[in-house]
């Protein structure tokens, strides 16, 4: 018999996952890389066992689930144009039993048509609360969940679970195509709307889907990285983050205000960010108990991640997985060029990369057909290059490392994973200065006579530092970063970059350049805001860079690009530091030898350590 002499206590468990990108299912045997890879048939495995646990569960995504590998690519390109079309990534998240997912920004990397056409055959809710986009469809601004859940003693009562989804409010910034069709409004706003909306609708605990990272400090209007803020909103009882990839709450989180990486709180409220592809599982444990206003209320709460890596993957996962893997795989496997040198990024970060030097050549090539006969045509054309994978959050497999040999698709995909439109902008010296610079900011203060300093600022994501292919120049680590990662001044008289040279003469700050760019670095935010909006566009034609990438070795049949990225550090004697690479790029150590590289062994987390010397 129930005890009815004292208040009735639900446990609510609540399972998320977040940047999924199309990590789906991995065979054993994929790539040959070190150790299991993450992915949602992993995760799903913990879900499964997490739900024998505890019967009142929920399971939610926090977004980017859509966009991210070659078998998404190769299904908006190809698949979905079938009217019937069964999205996998759809079909699997059905199986495991999502109750609602939020939206992030690489989910619009397709257009609004194909998101529209994804979404209609899901058996979940989805919400985004500040995304205004034209026919939206099943997207709503927020969901009322009405569960069933038994208390302590077995007795069952109906709850009322508030979702809201949120997206970063640069996500049209990011890629201008999309600002045709959708817009993105501050995501507290959005929050204050939804939750007194949801209030009144009876629910009994508002939880969070923000695909944002966290980050301290009072609410900024259109923050990007908000969910602290956020938490701190009165009637927010839990968030779900994302968008960063990092693992909340985690010892080696740093401690800020409102951040609690112990307790897992921010602003004192429960609150998860699972890792990426499927690495963790985010769970937040509340026990609710009965209120007289509102039936019941939030009483506490318990947040933690689990690893997912060594759980086996789901069957049922694999089993959808599987067939579009294969046909996938039989496309990207046509070989269409031979390569005479390996493409290597495991020394990016040091100026050698093949791989990026060959698609700043195709880059240069497709911009300088496309321009003849314009009044561009006589200007000299540079092209970015940026790791698509050197290591940073996604861990010490996540390089590319090609042997010399035949070129099939994959290998263009690792290089060049992203949907970007190409873009040509005309840029002056000055602008190519402070382009330099900011992507310097990678780079670590170096100082004298103290060892061991890490050469890589770990708050830097890899995908944003830029070399200029087509340019030399000298980089001084004895000055300290002039910008943080995220664009703002950290150091106004600081300039590490000098000796800007275009083929060995001396670049001017008035001279006038062709850069060959992506419609990422269009955006208004960021590291690189302000040297792209308002200048003049050469050329924006629609291209994708992965299409003139393929294009250019099929034209060329054997490519051979130098590895050498353009620019060097200013020799300094008695300064050192600890470079940081995949585990087994020890093996050959001939492309930094200029460094003269010590290996020191693996770090905590698999990668290789190695000082080098200026």
């Amino acid at each position: 018999m129930p005890d009815n002499s004292h208040p009735a206590r639900i446990d609510l468990q609540i399972l998320a996952t977040t940047d999924l990108h199309m990590n789906l299912f991995h065979e054993e045997e994929d790539g040959g890389r070190q150790g299991p890879l993450p992915s949602l048939a992993r995760v799903a495995t913990a879900i499964e066992n997490q739900r024998k646990a505890c019967k009142n569960t929920l399971l939610f995504d926090n977004g980017d689930f859509l966009q991210g590998t070659p078998l998404a690519d190769f299904l908006a390109e190809s698949a979905a144009r079938k009217p019937d079309f069964l999205h996998p990534a759809i079909a699997a998240m059905n199986l495991v039993g999502y109750d609602a997912i939020t939206l992030g920004n690489h989910d619009f990397a397709f257009g609004g048509d194909f998101l529209r056409k994804v979404l209609r055959k899901a058996h979940f809710s989805v919400s985004s609360a500040n995304l205004s986009m034209e026919r939206p469809e099943r997207i709503r601004p927020s969901i009322l969940l009405n569960r069933e859940f038994s208390d302590r003693d077995g007795r069952n009562h109906l709850v009322r679970i508030g979702v809201i989804g949120l997206l970063p409010p640069q996500t049209p910034c990011w890629d201008r195509s999309l600002q045709s069709f959708m817009s993105v409004r501050d995501m507290a706003e959005a929050v204050g709307e939804e939750v007194s909306a949801l209030r009144f609708e009876g629910a009994h605990a508002v939880i969070l889907l923000a695909h944002s990272g966290i980050d301290s400090g009072d609410y900024r209007r259109g923050m990007e990285n908000g969910a602290t803020a956020l938490a701190a909103l009165q009637g927010v009882d839990a968030v779900i983050a994302g968008h960063t990839h990092l693992v909340f709450p985690a010892p080696d989180f740093p401690v800020q205000p409102g951040i609690d990486p112990t307790a897992g709180t921010l602003a004192q409220k429960p609150a998860v960010m699972a890792g990426f592809w499927g690495s963790h599982l985010g769970v937040i444990r509340l026990v609710l108990s009965p209120c007289s206003t509102r039936g019941w209320r939030v009483e506490s709460g318990h947040s933690a991640v689990q690893s997912a890596l060594s759980a086996p993957p789901h069957a049922g996962v694999a089993a959808i997985v599987r067939p579009v893997q294969a046909a996938t795989r039989r496309h990207f496997e046509r070989k269409v060029a031979r390569s005479d040198v390996a493409l290597d990024s495991r020394f990016a970060l040091l100026g050698h990369d093949a791989g990026q030097r060959l698609v700043s050549m195709s880059q240069r090539w497709h911009v300088k057909h496309a321009l003849r006969g314009t009044r561009w045509q006589n200007l000299p054309i540079l092209a970015t290059v940026t790791p698509s994978r050197a290591g940073g959050r996604s861990g010490p497999c996540h390089y590319t490392a090609i042997p010399p040999g035949p070129l099939n698709l994959q290998h263009l995909s690792e290089l060049y994973p992203y949907p970007n439109r190409l873009v040509a902008l005309k840029l002056s010296g000055r602008d190519l200065a402070q382009w330099l610079e900011r992507s310097a900011s990678a780079f670590r203060q170096i100082l004298p006579d103290r060892p061991d300093q890490l050469l890589i600022d770990p708050d830097f994501p890899s995908y944003n530092f830029d070399a200029i292919d087509g340019l030399g120049w000298e980089i001084d680590l004895a000055q300290p970063a002039r910008h943080k990662a995220n664009g703002t001044l950290a150091a106004p008289d600081a300039r590490r970059i000098s000796d800007i040279r275009h083929y060995g003469r001396k670049v001017a700050p008035d001279d006038s350049f062709i850069l060959v760019t992506n419609s990422y670095r269009q955006s208004e935010t960021g590291l690189f805001a302000g040297l792209t909006t308002g200048r003049e566009v050469a050329l924006d034609d629609g291209t994708r860079a992965r299409d003139v990438l393929r294009r250019y070795v099929t034209h060329c049949r054997r490519v051979e690009p130098p590895a050498a990225s353009g620019f060097r550090f200013r020799p300094a004697q008695g300064r050192s530091a600890i470079f940081e690479t995949a585990p087994d790029a020890g093996r050959d150590l001939s492309a930094i030898a200029g460094f003269r590289p010590e290996d020191l062994g693996l770090s905590p987390e698999g990668f290789l350590r190695l000082r080098i010397h200026f």
